[in-house]
């Protein structure tokens, strides 16, 4: 339960420097409490989207993974993001990503970041 809530917390990190450095990438509100539980949602329709969809597609897609190098890996990512904003848009909450190359940015973003969050945050189980 420890490790699903440190990387809720990451993924929301991660989802937070993504919002502040791309201004494609939006997350509205009324009010910053607001914000912060819009923010906590979307990390965790982000983190169902990589825990369930990601495999999937990484299955289908390994002849171009190894073509590519590992590559590829960027596209997935920008995916993934663009199936969480649309997630997001049918759940009602504020969050949007304009755009597939932002999506590529943003999900290049996300990665670093939640990567580093991930070695600075206590896991366990």
């Amino acid at each position: 339960m420890k490790n699903f809530v440190v990387k809720t917390l990451a993924n929301a990190g991660a989802l937070a420097v993504a919002i502040w450095l791309l201004q494609d990438i939006t997350l509205t509100g009324d009010s910053t409490s607001k914000k912060v539980v819009t923010l906590l949602l979307v990390a965790l329709v982000f983190g169902l989207v990589n825990f369930l969809v990601k495999p999937i597609v990484k299955l289908l897609t390994l002849p171009l993974f190894i073509l590519t190098l590992g590559l590829i890996t960027l596209l997935v990512n920008a995916l993934m993001l663009l199936l969480t904003s649309w997630l997001a848009d049918q759940l009602d909450l504020s969050f949007h990503v304009e755009g597939f190359w932002t999506a590529v940015i943003g999900g290049l973003i996300i990665s670093v970041v939640s990567w580093a969050l991930n070695v600075m945050l206590p896991d366990g189980d």
